[in-house]
């Protein structure tokens, strides 16, 4: 994995200014980028040896004694690289708001419950083939004031590491049909309609385990004309 992206990869990510999305104004840089060179610190680490993930870190619905109220769900997929070979043992967090649509942070004044059986936070390695699977429930909209009657769609926030700081993309995973899309930002700040589906998880009865929790499958391309789009890119 690694964050030099060809010219090919930029075209998919938003950029680092857009004026809709109001926080980006500020903290987008206004002039070049002054490179520095790399030291060890940077190139090396962090080390993530499969004993420091647990099987458990996945099934965010069994951190607590109770099981979390709201829709459960199952999200998969693979990670690949731009030939679509699959990217194995790569470490993915994921955190997320709860059903009612709220964080577990205290700058998170959401005026909507919290629940006491869910921290909306979970990681797993992926394997071989560069498969991930979480367990979780269903994340709610939640206001941001980044306008008026502002919300954001249901989304999972994605982490992705590789073998060093260096390497790590960041990225947001929504749900087919929401209709929160066309007044987001964030979403449209991705100028290309198609390149904005790559966002958006897709529904899968494959997944879907009966009676028990729907399935959506989201595949994460880490770099070339088909990447999915992450935060923040630099041409390195």
């Amino acid at each position: 994995m690694s964050l030099i992206y060809p010219r090919e990869s930029l075209a998919a990510h938003p950029a680092n200014a857009s004026p809709a999305y109001g926080s980006t104004v500020k903290r987008a840089p206004s002039k070049p980028l002054i490179l520095l060179p790399h030291t060890l610190s940077e190139t090396t680490g962090p080390v993530f040896g499969h004993s420091a993930v647990a099987a458990g870190d996945s099934d965010l619905t069994r951190q607590h004694a109770g099981e979390p109220l709201g829709e459960r769900i199952i999200v998969s997929g693979r990670v690949l690289d731009e030939d679509g070979r699959p990217v194995p043992h790569t470490l993915i967090e994921i955190w997320q708001a709860n059903a009612a649509g709220r964080y577990v942070h205290v700058r998170d004044q959401h005026p909507a419950p919290l629940d006491p059986n869910f921290t909306g936070a979970g990681r797993a390695l992926t394997d071989a083939e560069g498969r991930y699977r979480f367990v979780t429930v269903k994340p709610g909209a939640y206001p941001w004031r980044n306008h008026h009657n502002a919300w954001r769609p249901a989304h999972i926030h994605f982490s992705l590491f590789g073998p060093s700081f260096l390497s790590r993309v960041i990225t947001q995973m929504y749900f087919p049909g929401d209709p929160l899309f066309k007044y987001d930002p964030i979403f449209q700040s991705i100028t290309d309609a198609q390149v904005r589906e790559r966002l958006v998880s897709r529904f899968d009865l494959a997944t879907t385990e009966p009676e028990w929790a729907l399935g959506y499958q989201f595949d994460i391309v880490l770099r070339g004309r088909n990447a999915t789009p992450v935060e923040e890119p630099h041409e390195h």
